[in-house]
């Protein structure tokens, strides 16, 4: 397969600065490590995605299960676990 690309000026000198530093040899090589970052990007969204909607799962599996409280009790339990911590760090 062979694809052109237009790249704009402010790309043309990122890739032209990265060149200079002499780490890269070719624009071929600057574009396969960003392609590739850019793979590695979307799989570690993909996976963040799917660890968060596995806690949101849980959570509410829990809560289907858990009696509910009021807001003014609920705030004063974490200020209770914040004040709890703060003495065992010390």
């Amino acid at each position: 397969m062979s694809i052109s690309l237009t790249l704009t000026p402010k790309q043309e000198r990122f890739i032209a600065t990265k060149l200079e530093t002499g780490k890269y040899h070719s624009v071929e090589e600057v574009l396969e490590i960003a392609l590739r970052l850019l793979d590695e990007y979307d799989r570690a969204e993909t996976e963040w995605v799917r660890d968060v909607r596995e806690k949101i799962d849980a959570a509410i599996e829990i809560s289907d299960h858990t009696p509910p409280i009021d807001g003014e009790t609920f705030v004063n339990q974490i200020l209770e676990q914040f004040q709890q911590k703060r003495q065992t760090e010390k």
